[in-house]
């Protein structure tokens, strides 16, 4: 297995203090570990938050952000209780479901036949605590061999994110073995630090290989690509040899066709919530995302990529689901 990053010295919740207090200048660069970040990204990412966050109208791959738009936010919960559907969405919202999606693949290693991935995505930790509370009690109910957090940490888009710390990290001790992330269009990138504090490896548009025995895949992961639009698939793939089984981590699965014509055999994100408030039969009012619905959620395939769409296990805007259970899910890959 890939190692993980060693541990940050200090304690949890002075860092998250000191992650806040800290502003978003030059000498912060100076946190992240082995210069992996790279000086431009870090530059272009703190630059367009600073300049950004919370931007409802233009920046980003889609025109409109309604995660952006908070005055919209009060008049989406008085049209449900107005309707009565409020406290039935609140608690779809807080009944995370555990889903099995399996991908073959020629290209897999023999070695790696049965290998399993848990997805984790869209936890929006500080918003969702109950959510939280039951993917901690789903935690306990099977293996797997490594965990990927697709990215939306926090729940809003801007402003503090203690809180989202400490919502991550009491999931967070109750995962097994590597657990590897990616930033989604709510995260600050002064998350980083501390989320690797906690044994969380952040893919910041690079790869790692993870290996049995004398077999090897590739994991990538790139940064935002739906708002802040600092992905690099490029530098995440290049190390990859061509032929080797690759995975790409990836909040939004707007970037599939980069992806797929990149030659990654699976792609995982998240992102669209799957619409969260659905009509009946699960058919989304909004996936807020430049793709084809039939990307929007679950499994789907691509000039030949297999992709993946996690709903999430948190809930954002309002913490209420219609239609659309929250989920946590379990990847099985097998050899065709």
């Amino acid at each position: 297995m890939a190692r993980s990053p060693a541990l940050a010295k200090g304690s949890m919740s002075q860092q998250m203090e000191d992650m806040e207090k800290e502003p978003a200048t030059k000498e912060a660069l100076l946190m992240f570990p082995e210069g992996r970040l790279g000086r431009l990204h870090a530059l272009q990412r703190l630059g367009i938050e600073a300049e950004h966050e919370a931007q409802a109208f233009g920046q980003g791959l889609n025109f409109f952000h309604i995660e952006n738009w908070y005055s919209v936010h009060s008049v989406i919960r008085s049209v449900l209780w107005s309707a009565g559907l409020y406290r039935r969405g609140r608690r779809n919202a807080h009944d995370v479901q555990l889903r099995h999606n399996h991908i073959r693949s020629r290209r897999l290693p023999s070695a790696f036949d049965g290998f399993s991935i848990l997805q984790i995505s869209d936890m929006h930790a500080d918003m969702s605590q109950c959510a939280m509370q039951r993917v901690i009690e789903l935690l306990t109910c099977f293996h797997y061999d490594i965990c990927v957090l697709t990215g939306d940490f926090r729940g809003k888009t801007f402003g503090p994110f203690a809180g989202a710390l400490e919502g991550v990290e009491q999931v967070r001790v109750h995962l097994q073995g590597p657990v590897y992330g990616v930033l989604g269009n709510h995260d600050t990138i002064r998350m980083v630090p501390a989320l690797e504090a906690m044994g969380i490896h952040m893919l910041l548009n690079e790869c790692v290989v993870i290996e049995r025995g004398e077999a090897r895949i590739h994991l990538a992961g790139i940064d935002d690509a739906h708002f802040f639009r600092v992905d690099n698939i490029e530098k995440a793939g290049d190390p990859i040899p061509q032929g080797a089984f690759a995975v790409l981590l990836s909040h939004t699965p707007e970037v599939y066709r980069q992806a797929a014509h990149a030659e990654f055999d699976l792609m995982l994100s998240g992102h669209t919530h799957g619409g969260q408030i659905c009509l009946p039969g699960g058919i989304p009012i909004t996936l807020d995302s430049n793709l084809p619905r039939r990307l929007g959620a679950g499994a789907w395939t691509y000039q030949g990529m297999a992709g993946y769409t996690s709903v999430g296990a948190g809930s954002s805007i309002v913490a209420v689901r219609l239609n659309c259970p929250p989920e946590i899910t379990l990847h099985h890959l097998e050899c065709a």
